[in-house]
Order: structure tokens, then C-alpha cells, then sequence
């Protein structure tokens, strides 16, 4: 068994500064992920291999599937029966901390996400990971700065698989070529709401034969077992802020990947929450964020000239209260052109000239002079979301998801989670450069504390 993470004494200590993290047995490993050819097979090792993570092994299982880990005895018999060459662990730890192993597919819990993918770009290996890349602000500027430190040995992305598809590229190209003009306000929206919570702590259970609770838990707050925290997958544990991020946090990551990339936007200046009463606990069933940004050059206006950018709002909506806002606000401007209602889920453009509205997989324009505008904004097909990363991986390019472009939106996003916990229905100033808030309360909750022998050292 290798040696734990470093503890942190204050996790919320020192927030600007990454200046150290890693694993004992993995500090000799920092070196030059090995080359590739473009034929040969990278040795994968796979951190969650049920649910999400059993998907994410079929995205990469033409790759050489090397190590398998989770906690769960059964998801790890299921893949190993797939691949019965593979290794098996219980503890992520020991796939970073193996030489052999090229690149990690990391599919746990949130609270994993960062502490498993900043240990694997420190030990030379790729890195994907499921979405939202961080469980904390704090977590996704970490990730953003080891991956700048190790950008030149090793390729990564983030689980947004919508981006390579087909129809956000098409939104992208509309949007940036003008066809509602400048672009006002970027409205978010999903209608998934959380379920509640019941008792804050379950009471003990016992552990299930060869399940790794103590895995499991991680970085999170010492806690006895039970399996009302984990079984069920996302849609149980990610209701809890200290397993996961709500809905925001989880598709948030995909539907704001949309405005984030068309609009290239800045890190934000300012955001305010509203919504359910704030949980210490639990995750809002409803929420409504919104994220002020400021101008920048670079969005063609008509098709004549690039137009300085006028400031402009992320608005984010989920559950009841969510919903009826976004319909309420959206509809009027959208006339007969289709009901937004009966969008799940969508991204709406409001611009000078008209709305332009997009989901996975289809766009509805309302636009005055429909077609009046530069039509040059050219998006290549995308090879597929795993083979843009195995790509990389193999010094081919670079993938559109990498951690300086997924850790930035996730930063943005988990941004209103703090909103709605320390300030609801208040206006929270951002400064990105000093990474703080006008609010001592926010700030606290920017990083969190982590359990012994699995903290983030800094």
C-alpha cells in the first residue's frame, strides 16, 4: 500500500498559491510521460469502473486496460471479467503510484476528482475525468495550475462529451459569427431538481463483504458507514455537499460548457444566487445564478469587423422555481418560435437581433433579418470525445476539454454553489487574481478541510 496524500492543516489557508501535493511512493515517478507511437496501445488504468466509469472504459477499451479500481467488489468483477489481464485494487493510490500505467480514466465520486487527477499529472501520466473536474473552487484553480506546470508531458480532459458533438459546434459557429448580434445574456437551464435529503447522518450499517468504505470516504469527513451515501451512484450521493456539487455542479459542467466556449468568456467578476433556502448539508432543489462577466474583444458583430463585447450575464436555472423563472423570462422573447416549456434542457443566446436557442441536439432561431450575418466561423468534426484525448495522449494535437479550459468553467460554476450557501440573494464581488470574495463566509467555503492522510498539501 502506498503512502497517503500529505494532510492539510488549513485547507483554506492558502488559496492562491498551489505549492505542493502528491503522494510519497509517487514523488520519484514525476517524469516525462513516455512517448508514444501513433500505433501503440497506452496502458490504462481505471479509477471507477461501474456506472459512469463502466462507460468510460468502453470510450477507451481499444487501449491496453491494464489496472481496474473500485471500491465496489461487484462493478470491479464486472470489469474484470471484460478484461481478466487487468489488475485489480480497491484504492486509486496504488493505479497513480504503478510506473506502468501511461494514463488514468478517473470516474469516482466527486470528491475524488481533483485529488486522483492532480496526483496522476504529477506522476507523468494523462489524465481523464469525469465531469465537474473539482469538488471545490479551490480544487478546480489547483487543477488548472499543476496542469499548467505539466502541460508539455501530458494531455487531459474532462468528461463534457457534448462538446464533440455535432450540433454545439454548429451554436458555437452561430453565435460567434453574429447571428444574434451581440450576445446580452446566456441563459442555462435544467429541470432536474434534488430529491430530498432525510436525516443528515444515517445511522451505522455495516460494511458490505469487500467494499472499501474507507476508500470511499476519502477526503470527505470521517463518518460511519451506510450505504444511503453511496448506493444509487450520482443521483444519491451528489445531493450531499461533502460527496457532490448538486445539479449545478453535474450539468452545469455540460450545458454552460456551451455559452463558456461560444462567448470565450473571462473568469467572472461577480455572481448572486437565489433560490431554495440554503442546506449545510444538502444540495437546492431550485436554484437561479447569475454570473456577471466583463467585456472583451474578439465577437464578430454582423459579419463586418471584430466588435468590442458588451458585459454580459450567465444565467443558470434548475428545479421548479428555476424553470418557471427561465419560461417566464424566456418565452416572451421567443413568441411562436417553440415553447420553452417543453425544453428539459437548453441554452438560450439573448443578443440585440433575436434569441437563438440550442440543446444536445437541435437549434430554434428567433432573429430579426434571419441570415444577416458573417457566416466564416468554421469548427472541424470532432474525431469523437475519447479519441480527441487518446489523440493527445499520443502527442497529436491537443484535446478541446483540456484541464486549462475545463477547470476555468468549473471554477465559474462551483462559483454559485458558494453563492448559495454563504450569500443567498446577495451579490458576491470575485476577484479571480486574489481569489477571494467581498464575503468572509464565501471565502471559507472556496476550499474545505480534508480528512487525515488524504489532504491536498499546500
Amino acid at each position: 500500500m502506498p503512502s497517503t496524500i500529505a494532510p492539510s492543516d488549513n485547507a483554506t489557508a492558502s488559496r492562491r498559491k498551489f505549492i505542493g501535493f502528491g503522494l510519497a511512493a509517487t514523488a520519484g515517478l514525476a517524469l516525462p510521460a513516455r512517448p508514444q507511437s501513433p500505433s501503440s496501445k497506452l496502458n490504462m488504468g481505471i479509477i471507477g469502473a461501474g456506472g459512469r466509469g463502466g462507460a468510460n472504459l468502453g470510450g477507451v477499451s481499444r487501449e491496453s486496460i491494464y489496472s481496474l479500481c473500485d471500491v465496489n467488489p461487484g462493478a470491479l468483477a464486472g470489469a474484470k471479467a471484460k478484461f481478466p489481464g487487468a489488475k485489480t485494487t480497491t484504492d486509486w493510490r496504488e493505479v497513480v503510484a504503478d510506473p506502468a500505467i501511461d494514463a488514468v480514466v478517473i470516474s469516482t465520486a466527486d470528491h475524488h476528482h481533483a485529488p486522483a487527477a492532480i496526483a496522476a499529472m504529477q506522476a507523468g501520466k494523462h489524465v481523464y475525468v469525469e465531469k465537474p473536474l473539482a469538488h471545490t473552487v479551490q480544487e478546480a484553480r489547483w487543477v488548472q495550475d499543476v496542469f499548467a506546470a505539466n502541460r508539455d508531458r501530458v494531455a487531459t480532459q474532462m468528461g463534457t462529451q457534448i462538446h464533440a458533438g455535432a450540433n454545439y459546434r454548429k451554436a458555437v459557429s452561430l453565435i460567434r459569427d453574429g447571428a444574434v448580434g451581440q450576445v446580452k445574456t446566456a441563459h442555462v437551464w435544467c429541470g432536474r431538481t434534488i430529491n430530498p435529503l432525510g436525516e443528515a447522518v444515517l445511522p451505522e450499517t455495516a460494511v458490505p463483504s469487500g467494499f472499501d468504505w474507507e476508500v470511499w470516504l476519502g477526503p470527505a469527513s470521517a463518518r460511519a458507514h451506510n450505504e444511503g451515501y453511496w448506493k444509487g451512484g450520482n443521483l444519491n450521493w451528489n445531493r450531499r455537499w461533502d460527496f457532490g456539487n448538486g445539479v449545478l455542479g453535474d450539468m452545469g459542467s455540460h450545458l454552460i460548457d456551451l455559452p463558456y466556449w461560444a462567448l470565450d468568456l473571462a473568469r467572472p467578476v461577480s455572481v448572486k444566487a437565489e433560490g431554495t433556502p440554503a442546506d449545510p448539508v444538502a444540495a437546492p432543489p431550485s436554484q437561479i445564478v447569475t454570473w456577471h462577466h466583463p467585456s472583451r474583444a474578439g465577437v464578430f458583430d454582423r459579419g463586418t469587423a471584430p466588435a468590442e463585447r458588451a458585459e454580459l450575464d450567465v444565467v443558470w436555472y434548475h428545479g421548479p422555481e428555476g424553470m418557471r423563472a427561465m419560461a417566464d423570462r424566456l418565452q416572451p422573447l421567443l413568441g411562436d418560435h417553440t415553447d420553452i416549456a417543453k425544453w428539459h434542457i437548453g441554452v438560450a443566446f439573448e443578443g440585440e437581433r433575436g434569441v437563438l436557442v440550442a440543446d444536445y441536439g437541435k437549434i430554434v432561431q428567433a432573429v430579426e433579418e434571419p441570415g444577416l450575418w458573417r457566416k466564416a466561423t468554421e469548427i472541424p468534426p470532432s474525431p469523437g470525445h475519447y479519441e480527441e484525448w487518446l489523440q493527445a495522449c499520443r502527442g497529436e494535437g491537443e484535446s478541446l476539454c483540456h484541464f486549462a479550459y475545463s477547470g476555468a468553467l468549473i471554477e465559474h460554476n462551483l462559483l454559485g454553489n458558494v453563492a448559495h450557501r454563504a450569500a443567498l440573494g446577495d451579490e458576491l464581488k470575485w476577484d479571480a487574481e486574489k481569489f477571494e470574495t467581498d464575503n468572509e463566509d464565501a471565502n471559507a467555503l472556496l476550499s474545505k478541510t480534508y480528512r487525515d492522510g488524504w489532504g491536498i498539501k499546500v
